[in-house]
């Protein structure tokens, strides 16, 4: 395998990576290395992981970070339903006369009653392909939180005290993800790979609406290429992202749209910019020179 590969292997699925972006998933999966991607919202890291479970064929696996976020929403858990029926269960039948506390705790607390999180699931043994762990925006997850996935990243290993310790005979695919806002800890990178993932370029921007938004007109997809990127350089509150290029493409050929209007972006204008304050910093500059902009850029590179 090479990065070449990589890169047809994620075209096929739809994700058309740059050459940087492909070289990073090819060591990652060589040296058996999380890959931590750091970014503006938008641009491609979620769907870079979902492509690469579908281009491998190993199951997705998402933990979705968020402040507050502990270890039984994203590790285990007990069921403690089922373990208050077990326990009525042996006393109705007896069954508790003739064992020991220890023995009914050792029931109670066994893997038949634990509820398993992303982290352990993605550790599991399983036939075919190992599996993509996707730990989404690590940077909204708190210092603690972060402490803890030292050891899963470092060993791929998860330690239940009444247990004992889980080891993944093969690693999953480990994707990180990050929107910056804030640093994530030097000993959670030195565990990873690292890569900024930019906006695509103009080009790359146009394949990737003309793949997703199949039957959008080609000169139509370079205008909406060519606004979008024209946006991200007013300095928006939220710049839009790549996803936001394919929901107003989208919306423009439902209209049945060929090409970029006043009028029209004015009133498709919530499908790319999801802010008040983006819509009246839009308003400053011109909707008509956005247009302008638009036709020139797709000009300029067609």
């Amino acid at each position: 395998m090479t990065p070449s590969d990589v890169s047809t292997a994620l075209s096929d699925q739809g994700y058309l990576p740059d050459e940087g972006i492909s070289t990073s998933v090819f060591l990652a999966m060589t040296l058996q290395r999380p890959l931590l991607l750091e970014g503006e919202a938008g641009v491609g890291k979620t769907e870079l992981a979902k492509a690469l479970s579908a281009a491998t064929g190993g199951q997705l696996i998402r933990l979705q970070c968020y402040e507050g976020i502990d270890v039984a929403q994203a590790v285990y858990d007990w069921d403690y339903a089922r373990q208050l029926l077990h326990l009525r269960a042996t006393e109705a039948t007896g069954e508790s006369q003739a064992m020991t506390s220890d023995d009914l705790e050792a029931q109670l607390y066994g893997e038949r009653f634990m509820v398993k999180r992303a982290l352990l699931q993605a550790i599991e043994p399983v036939e075919g392909p190992p599996p993509v762990l996707l730990i989404d925006e690590i940077d909204r997850a708190d210092d603690e939180f972060e402490a803890y996935l030292l050891e899963v990243l470092s060993d791929f290993q998860v330690t239940v005290p009444e247990i004992g310790v889980f080891r993944a005979e093969r690693p999953p695919l480990v994707v990180l993800t990050s929107n910056r806002t804030r640093d994530v800890h030097d000993a959670l990178k030195r565990r990873c790979l690292y890569h900024w993932v930019e906006h695509p370029d103009f080009e790359r921007e146009v394949a990737i609406v003309r793949l997703r938004v199949p039957g959008v007109d080609e000169a139509l997809a370079r205008q909406v290429a060519g606004a979008v990127e024209a946006l991200r350089d007013l300095n928006l509150y939220k710049p839009p992202g790549v996803a936001e290029t394919i929901d107003w493409a989208n919306a423009l050929g439902r209209l049945g749209a060929t090409q970029l209007d006043e009028q029209l972006v004015r009133n498709t204008l919530g499908a790319v910019l999801k802010y008040r304050e983006d819509h009246q910093r839009l308003d400053q500059h011109g909707v008509g020179a956005i247009v302008k902009e638009a036709f020139e850029k797709g000009l300029l590179h067609g």
